[in-house]
């Protein structure tokens, strides 16, 4: 379970304002990555977002959105992701994420093992979804906000079943995209949905 040992050894150093940052999407051939921050009050604890059903998620999303300090999600869409790499957008909105905060963090805690550009003491933490608890929040607001996309996008483009597979590269997707072609929230610079 993840837990406030990370944020609380931060906050002996003087660091009390720590932003989580996660981001979904990384994976799918279809629609946004979404990054998100988040600055918890500490004592809420969450579970990673992988973890719980999604009711689950959405009952997480509404909490951490009503008690946190502050929150952002970024979508960086399709063409961005094709025009400059799937990481590079990764990195950028969780970037704008962190700025966008309408209170800044004095530190930043990122899942994974590299760090957004940004000019404030960052550290990467390896599963940090799994392991801290900002990070675990910010894994939830991320996945919820691109599940709601992609249920949206499911009523825009029936035919691809967005709604359902969110994107991710299941058989019926791919079934799909040989069926119809690629849509135009298909990540083109992706294996298996290029552009005819």
């Amino acid at each position: 379970m993840p837990d406030f040992r990370i944020e609380s050894a931060l906050a002996e150093q003087g660091f009390a304002l720590v932003a989580g940052v996660d981001e979904a999407g990384r994976g799918p051939l279809a629609g946004p990555v979404v990054a998100a921050a988040v600055i918890l009050p500490e004592g809420l604890l969450l579970d990673d977002s992988k973890r719980l059903s999604a009711q689950q998620r959405e009952a997480a999303y509404v909490m951490i959105r009503r008690v946190a300090r502050a929150y952002c999600t970024v979508a960086v869409g399709p063409a961005q992701i094709d025009r400059i790499n799937i990481l590079r957008a990764t990195l950028e909105g969780m970037a704008r994420a962190v700025q966008r905060l309408r209170v800044q963090p004095q530190y930043v805690l990122v899942d994974g093992n590299q760090l957004p550009p940004l000019a404030l003491p960052c550290q990467a933490v390896v599963k940090g979804d799994r392991t801290c608890n900002s990070i675990a929040a910010a894994s939830i607001l991320a996945k919820v906000a691109r599940d709601r996309i992609m249920t949206a996008y499911g009523s825009r483009y029936p035919g691809w079943g967005f709604a359902g597979h969110k994107g991710y590269g299941t058989a019926a997707h791919r079934e799909a995209i040989g069926r119809l072609g690629p849509s135009p929230i298909h990540r083109r610079s992706f294996r298996g949905c290029e552009a005819p």
